[in-house]
């Protein structure tokens, strides 16, 4: 409305040939405003506040409505030789039409204005709200990772064994460094770890590894997230842990899970009886010599091209390091090549390391090729994989 009783003002009495070249004008302004719109819409286009800002520029430019339009005149020279006998009409017309279509112009500035004042305050209520909206996401995912922590915990409980006079004189099993140094080591490994469904997805990839590789011990084997996968590919496993807990919940999952030492199980084992171990987060909890000695006896209870994966947190990245330090029961962080070294010395030949979990967020490299070298280079220092494994075969 403010655009009509404007435009009917200010063309009042005004040449024909003056029409017709404003009106241009005004078609160019407004095809260039479609072209804006259509290229924000578009596939490829620009962040919407890249956008925001290109239109607020131009509402900028167009805001200030006046009565002083400079003259146009017609393209071609007879168009400009019309102009400039034109202008001396044009000029007494403006003059005498300015007391008319000022106050048009006035008001229309401040509606332009108000407008504009409207617009920043709508995108700034726009932002508070994506960001009310995406705290809220957060602690909705947060609420969620929290009851799913408390149903495995309250699992635990439920199928935790009670003590009968008989196991009261029993010899006590054997006590983890996981339970000696943390009072409740299910629930720490909930909340540092994760969910059973998350690990689950994550040591899904090494299931076509172990597809030939029965029977399988996973040791260390906590929840019995990677024998539950095996179970579902039809693969015979079988699990081993220190941790009560552990083993409590991997049972009722009706996974065949023993509590016991690692080292004594493989002990008990007749060598070559295995096709496959699998050692997920385990070797950086054990000491030096007795990560040895599991390395010596893990070759020796694999059948020829029996297959080890021992997967550790990569301490050559930052971020990982920071789940290394969290859990009281690291003994050591392992280099990769270390790791690698003492596979083969353990009687191992064929040994692969393979690199896992990239963080989602890295640095933004830009378009200059010299910086953005330096970027890419600190995303590899930053920003590597969490995770390494160790694939040996026999």
């Amino acid at each position: 409305m403010r655009g009509s009783a404007q435009g009917g003002a200010y063309n009042s009495g005004v040449p024909e040939d003056s029409l017709t070249a404003q009106e241009a004008e005004f078609e160019a302004i407004v095809a260039r405003l479609n072209r804006a719109v259509e290229e924000g819409e578009g596939d490829g286009a620009a962040a919407p506040d890249d956008v925001y800002v290109a239109r607020r520029r131009e509402a900028d430019r167009l805001w200030g409505v006046s009565a002083e339009r400079p003259f146009l005149s017609r393209p071609g020279s007879l168009g400009r030789m019309s102009g400039i006998a034109l202008s001396p009409v044009k000029r007494f017309l403006r003059k005498t039409m300015r007391w008319y279509v000022e106050p048009f112009a006035a008001d229309q500035r401040r509606f332009n204005a108000a407008a504009l004042r409207l617009m920043d305050a709508l995108s700034v209520r726009l932002d508070a709200g994506q960001t009310a909206v995406e705290e809220r996401l957060r602690s909705l995912a947060d609420q969620e990772r929290r009851t799913v922590e408390l149903e495995e915990r309250l699992t635990r409980l439920e199928r935790r064994e009670r003590p009968t006079a008989a196991a009261a004189q029993a010899p006590a099993a054997p006590v983890s460094a996981a339970s000696a140094s943390v009072l409740d080591y299910f629930a720490f490994e909930s909340r540092m770890r994760g969910s059973t469904e998350s690990i689950r997805e994550r040591q899904r990839p090494y299931l076509d590894d172990f597809r030939d590789a029965a029977p399988v011990l996973d040791i260390g084997c906590g929840r019995g997230e990677f024998l539950a996968l095996l179970r579902e590919a039809g693969v015979e496993a079988r699990g081993v842990d220190l941790d009560e807990d552990m083993v409590a919940y991997a049972r009722g999952e009706g996974l065949e899970v023993e509590h016991a030492d690692a080292i004594e199980h493989l002990e008990r084992l007749e060598d070559g009886s295995l096709g496959g171990i699998f050692a997920a987060q385990l070797v950086e909890h054990v000491p030096a010599p007795t990560l040895m000695q599991l390395l010596e006896l893990a070759a020796a209870k694999l059948r020829p091209g029996g297959l080890l994966v021992a997967e550790t947190i990569n301490p050559l990245s930052p971020l990982a390091l920071r789940n290394y330090f969290a859990d009281l029961t690291h003994a050591q962080p392992l280099v990769p090549e270390t790791l690698e070294l003492l596979v083969r010395q353990s009687g191992f030949g064929n040994v692969e390391l393979r690199y896992l979990n990239a963080p989602e967020e890295r640095l933004v490299e830009p378009p200059d090729p010299v910086i953005a070298a330096n970027v890419s280079r600190l995303n590899e220092l930053l920003f590597g994989p969490l995770d390494y494994a160790v694939v040996a075969r026999t």
